[in-house]
């Protein structure tokens, strides 16, 4: 059945997932089509469709290979679905905008920068841009957008950004942008609907899951991030190592003979929880294994260790916390890893009611004894997109 009111279709090409949505764009933007192509580029390439609620109802294995074919095909089957017709339309992730602060209409200008810059993120942009072109040569009368993951972090202060290096490097681009911005973006409206006097205050933002990062804001404004140039920065993650001493690839590349693209792929694909564990990224696996296995009881001691000095370090720069959300895979699902973050952090005001945390509550700071609120709100990249769209484009939505 057609929809009677235009859609904006939703595109997030990571460095080896697409994922997708289609929202009807009338009062309020309502999900018609969800799910993701996984695995792009490796062996048992999937599309994995939701229902309208989120929940998973099928997986179709793809005999595909390469970045090509996975967006070929997934363009070729969107477009075969009923709802497609009403797409009027297209808002993409696009991991980084270098100094922009607002999503763009992409226009040949636009892609041509994007090519330019591709470098800054070589795991995330050269995909994105893939799937930028290939739905521009299929529908050139299409409107996309380009939503930047670095636009929420463009408000620090220039103290914030700075790198410690030779000036010369900053003419190239070379400082902190962090990431994660629609996440957070999405977060702080949320946060400005469910209690907007604590919006305007000092809030610490902590997106945990397979991509870990946390975010200081104040007025509404972010003041700091923990990723930096770029995404393997700040704190540990599943498979990426977070902070590191530089002198590590000196010393590798001279023990190992390790090539700077041997260290990339070891920072960003065989560290952080699946390198300190030796078995998994998944912090799912490591609690199901701790009590049994010292490494992975030691991958998520350093986790929640590093996230806890993260927030004692916002708390510093924010000159106290008055909000404190967990939001991403681990942070909305694993109240375990809340209760061993927070724990020791009552000097700040923040203590968690157990029984609230164990149920992953909306609101699970203890009412008498905690002065820091502590939310937990289950972020959507996607929709934050889609209402990129319909303001850029003043589309039918909020």
């Amino acid at each position: 059945m057609k929809s009677e009111l235009p859609c904006v279709l939703t595109i997030n090409g990571g460095s080896s997932t697409i994922r997708f949505a289609v929202y009807e764009a009338g009062a309020t933007l309502r999900p018609r089509l969800a799910g993701k192509i996984d695995r792009v580029g490796l062996s048992g390439t999937s599309l994995l469709l939701n229902d309208p609620a989120g929940k998973a109802r099928g997986v179709r294995r793809l005999a595909v290979a390469g970045h090509g074919a996975p967006v070929d095909f997934f363009l070729d089957w969107l477009e075969a679905q009923p709802v497609f017709a009403a797409v009027k339309a297209v808002g993409h992730r696009v991991v980084h905008g270098m100094e922009r602060s607002e999503p763009e209409r992409v226009t040949p200008k636009l892609l041509a920068e994007l090519h330019r810059i591709a470098p800054f993120a070589p795991n995330h942009l050269p995909l994105e841009i893939k799937l930028i072109e290939a739905v521009r040569k299929r529908h050139p009368g299409l409107p996309q957008v380009a939503c930047f993951d670095t636009a929420f972090h463009r408000t620090m202060p220039r103290v914030a950004k700075l790198l410690a290096i030779p000036r010369r490097y900053q003419k190239m681009g070379v400082e902190r942008y962090g990431f994660h911005g629609l996440s957070y973006a999405y977060l702080l409206e949320e946060l400005r609907r469910l209690d907007p006097s604590a919006a305007k205050g000092r809030v610490i933002l902590a997106h945990l899951g397979n991509g870990a990062s946390l975010a200081a804001v104040k007025r509404g404004r972010s003041i700091d991030t923990s990723m930096g140039f770029t995404p393997a920065a700040g704190l540990v993650m599943g498979t990426r190592s977070g902070d590191l001493d530089p002198g590590l690839l000196s010393f590798l590349s001279r023990r190992e003979r390790m090539t700077p693209a041997q260290f990339e792929r070891m920072v960003n694909r065989e560290s952080g929880l699946l390198g300190v564990s030796g078995t998994s990224s998944d912090v799912r696996d490591l609690v199901a294994r701790e009590s049994r296995d010292g490494r992975a009881a030691e991958a998520i001691a350093l986790f929640c260790y590093q996230a806890k000095k993260w927030i004692g370090a916002y708390a510093a720069a924010l000159g106290g916390v008055d909000t404190l959300v967990f939001a991403g895979g681990i942070g909305e699902n694993a109240p375990l890893i809340r209760a061993r973050i927070c724990a020791e952090l009552g000097f700040l005001g923040l203590q968690l009611d157990r029984r609230r945390n164990a149920k992953n509550a909306p609101l699970i700071s203890a009412d008498r004894r905690g002065r820091v609120k502590v939310r937990v709100i289950r972020t959507d990249e996607e929709l934050m997109i889609a209402r990129s769209v319909c303001r850029a484009l003043e589309l039918s939505s909020p």
